[in-house]
């Protein structure tokens, strides 16, 4: 069991978010300062957007959004890498500097009220805490059979993996330095 409050940092990926990012931003914002005032986290927890080189105003948003307020701020990468390289770039980004780091994506799908869980999982020990679908009824058909072939044919190759996993989760800083010495890029 850990006594210490941990500092926290939540990691938004960003691609073309301009429509929902002054909405979640705020959803972000009010989770994080609820979370600090319960002494569930540190005062000096944080919100970093990571721009994966958005065509529209998502930069432009982010750094309004770290004017206005210490608690956001954002990096910006140079092209298009994809989602999953822009979620690396932000745990790189927060590694030395906080205790966890919680994953999440802008579009305000995933509940952004298990991370309150996920930290009382970390409290009880846990590096690693997997945010995991409930549900898929909003996903397209097409998502569904692609996402329930991918979850089999991982399976099937022998890959240990939890099926309908998302990218919410909540990482500690020690495993991403661990992660760190992997050296794969890919």
């Amino acid at each position: 069991m850990r006594e210490r409050i941990p500092k926290l940092c939540l990691i938004v990926p960003c691609y073309n978010e301009e429509q929902i990012l002054p909405v979640t931003s705020q959803l972000f914002l009010k989770k994080i300062n609820q979370l600090e005032n319960e002494k569930k986290i540190d005062e000096n927890s944080r919100i970093l957007f990571v721009n994966d080189a958005s065509t529209d105003n998502t930069w432009d948003i982010i750094k309004n959004l770290s004017e206005k307020n210490s608690k956001f701020y954002g990096i910006s990468q140079s092209r298009n890498r994809g989602h999953q390289k822009a979620l690396i770039a932000g745990y790189d980004e927060v590694k030395n500097d906080y205790d966890i780091a919680v994953s999440i994506d802008c579009d305000g799908q995933d509940d952004i009220n298990a991370i309150e869980l996920m930290i009382d999982c970390y409290k009880n020990g846990c590096e690693i805490v997997y945010g995991v679908r409930k549900d898929r009824s909003t996903d397209t058909f097409l998502k569904k059979a692609a996402a329930e072939m991918f979850y089999k044919i991982l399976k099937f190759l022998g890959a240990e993996i939890i099926s309908n996993h998302a990218d919410y989760r909540l990482v500690s800083c020690k495993v991403l330095k661990e992660l760190e010495k992997y050296g794969e890029v890919n």
